[in-house]
This record gives C-alpha cells, structure tokens and sequence, in this order.
C-alpha cells in the first residue's frame, strides 16, 4: 500500500473522534528530571482545555485530556504511549515532552493514525519530512539555537566559541546547527564537551571549557543541567558569557538557582509571562491560571495553551466530523497574529508544518529574564 493511500486509509480508521468526546493524550515528565516544565505542559494545556469545556467543546464533544508521565524515560514512554493508542484510543497527541520520549514514541503513533501536535521536542524530525499527521510550533534545535549565537558572537566580537552539550538527540540536534553556523561565520570551536543525560556533576567539563580559553559558551542543557553548569562556573572565578537554548529558558532557573543565574543569556520562543510587565489580558490570564493550579505560569504554560488553542481552532474549523483528515487540513489554513502574550506569527500551510521560526534573546538581570531583542530572522 502507497504511503498516502496508507496514511489516509489509518486517519479513515483510527482518526474519528469519540461519541460525546474528543481523548488527547500527553507523555509529560512529572516525577523526573524535567518535571519542572511538564507539570506546566500539562497545566497549560488543561487550562485551555477547561475553558473550551465550560464552553460546550467542540460542536457537542468535550475535549478530555489523558496524562502519562514518562519521568523523561524513553522506555516508560513507549508503555505509555502503547496505554494511550490501544486503551485510551487517543485521536490526538499534544505537546508530548522530551527528545529522547519523543524520537521513541513517534513512530508509534503515526503508525496508528494519531496526530502528532506541538511536542516539546525541537527536532526537524517532528514537522520534516512532510506528514499528514506531524504539526509543530517551535523550530527545531538547529533553526533555534544558532540565529541567537550568531547575534550574541557577531554583536560582541566572540572569537573562540565552546558548547556543553548533553549526549543524546537534543544535544546533538544543537551541535548539528551550530557547526553550520561557525562553518558560516569561519570560526574553529574552541572546545566540544557533552555530558550524559541526568547528569549532576559540571566540574570536569566546564573545566575543560575554561582551559581552551573559551569566551562564549553554549549550553544545550535543561533546567537542572544548566544550573549546575553555570554555577560551577562561577564556583571557579568563571565568569565567560552563557547561551541557553529554549529549554533552560525558563523561571526556575533564576528561582531555583537564585542570583548567580544573573548574566545567562536564552534562547526565547515564547516570552515568559511576568506579571509586573503584563497587559490587562494577560494579567487577566496570569490570575486564573495561578487560581486554578496554585503555581505561578511560565513560558511553558504559555506555549502549552497556545498550541492547544491552535489544535482547537482547527477542530471548530474541522467540523463535526471532526475526523484527523479533516483536522490536519484544517490546522494547514491556521493563521495567527501576535497575541497578548507576545507570542510570534503562528502560521502553518499544506507545504510546511512548521508553525513559527524565529526566536528572541533574552538574559538574566535583577533576578528575571529580559528580552534583549525583537524575533531574530530565521536561521539562512
């Protein structure tokens, strides 16, 4: 059987919603190394979720969000992911958490018709090739990562660039983008050192990195890992400049890491919602989000209950067939202005299902990020 002719034969099948109810199931770390941004993927998600809810869903069918946490395992993802095809039936996976859980379960569930939206992962490899069933709304590590490096290096004259990078497919996805880059500008790395996944203990590696003499260095790390890093760093008398990519872009950093995160440099996709600097709107959504989970939101919350948002704009515009066909053609005309939030553009088409990408820089001052720029161009 051709693809298409079996892709549209498996959306025929597996991709019609449920009586009286549409399932969508998420793999979230929530006990794991990372759960400081899954417990938000999935509150952000439910939030939006609630609001249609109270609403009357969509054309009649409530939207019932199931949640497994992966614990940032790939192994347990792929139990779960098996629990949420076969048992739950899902119609559709959203904001699934995590590279390494994401390149492990995604076979899976296209191979059972199941859309695939928004992950948390960004990787080309959830929006390219071209897929019926795979949307995105952050661009991969490799578009990401180097349109902020180069503003950083090109704006203050680094010349011997060094990454800490962690030794699976988000680490290596960012050093893939980042050779093109320095390849780009004629620079040599000054050092490459990689750490394993769960890693607590910097002291080596960023050692390493001060030896060489590096001036800038790349962290693709997450939140604990970046932490670790940069204090170790500083432990030493360290003080060379630190990029982030999007996932240590977060308030835990300076709220777990304390003052000594003042200085880092992230990568921004989507603005973290302060509330001393918010519009009436988001302030207005700052308050019932903190009402209804008990916690302050931060970026993730907000790229959560943007993508579900997109994923329910294109289920009213799908109607009330409301069939993953129907859905996939529907997310391809979405189109989105900024939001009160500062999100970007969100824009998706039948020849790209890439959502948005551009990125801000953003650095730690006074204890919270600040956005240094605007949306960077898109990586040449």
């Amino acid at each position: 059987m051709g693809f298409l002719v079996r892709t549209f034969f498996l959306l025929a099948l597996a991709g019609v919603a449920q009586a009286g109810e549409i399932a969508v199931g998420t793999l979230q770390d929530l006990s794991g190394p990372i759960s400081a941004l899954g417990t938000h993927f999935r509150n952000g998600t439910q939030m939006r979720f609630d609001e249609e809810n109270a609403k009357g869903g969509i054309h009649g069918r409530r939207l019932r969000l199931i949640v497994e946490d992966t614990a940032y395992d790939p192994k347990k993802a792929v139990l779960a992911a098996q629990k949420l095809i076969q048992r739950d039936k899902v119609f559709a996976v959203i904001h699934n958490l995590g590279s390494p859980v994401v390149m492990s379960t995604l076979p899976l569930f296209l191979d059972a018709g199941v859309l695939h939206l928004f992950p948390a992962a960004p990787l080309k490899e959830v929006y390219e090739p071209l897929h019926p069933l795979k949307f995105a709304m952050s661009p991969s590590y490799t578009l990401s990562v180097p349109p902020a490096a180069r503003h950083l290096i090109q704006t203050n004259g680094y010349r011997r660039v060094g990454i800490l990078y962690q030794d699976d497919d988000m680490g290596l996805e960012v050093l893939r983008g980042l050779d093109a880059m320095m390849l780009d500008l004629k620079l040599d790395w000054c050092e490459k050192v990689s750490y394993k996944r769960g890693a607590t203990d910097f002291s080596s590696q960023v050692a390493k990195l001060k030896a060489a003499g590096c001036d800038f260095v790349v962290l693709a790390t997450v939140v604990r890992e970046t932490i670790g890093a940069y204090k170790e760093a500083k432990r030493i008398g360290w003080t060379v400049p630190m990029l982030v990519t999007a996932s240590g872009y977060t308030a835990q950093i300076h709220q777990l890491g304390g003052r000594e995160m003042d200085g880092l440099f992230g990568v921004v996709l989507t603005p973290h919602p302060y509330p001393e600097q918010a519009n009436t709107a988001l302030a207005d959504w700052i308050a019932r989000y903190k009402a209804r989970f008990t916690v302050e939101p931060n970026t993730w919350s907000v790229m959560a209950y943007a993508g579900a948002d997109l994923f329910i704009r294109a289920l009213r515009s799908a109607g009330p067939a409301a069939d993953a066909a129907a859905v996939s053609k529907a997310l391809e005309g979405t189109r989105t202005t900024r939001d009160f939030f500062g999100n970007p553009d969100f824009n998706l088409s039948a020849a790209d299902h890439l959502a948005n990408r551009r990125v801000r820089v953003a650095q730690i001052r006074n204890g919270r990020w600040e956005n240094l720029t605007d949306y960077l161009p898109p990586q040449r």
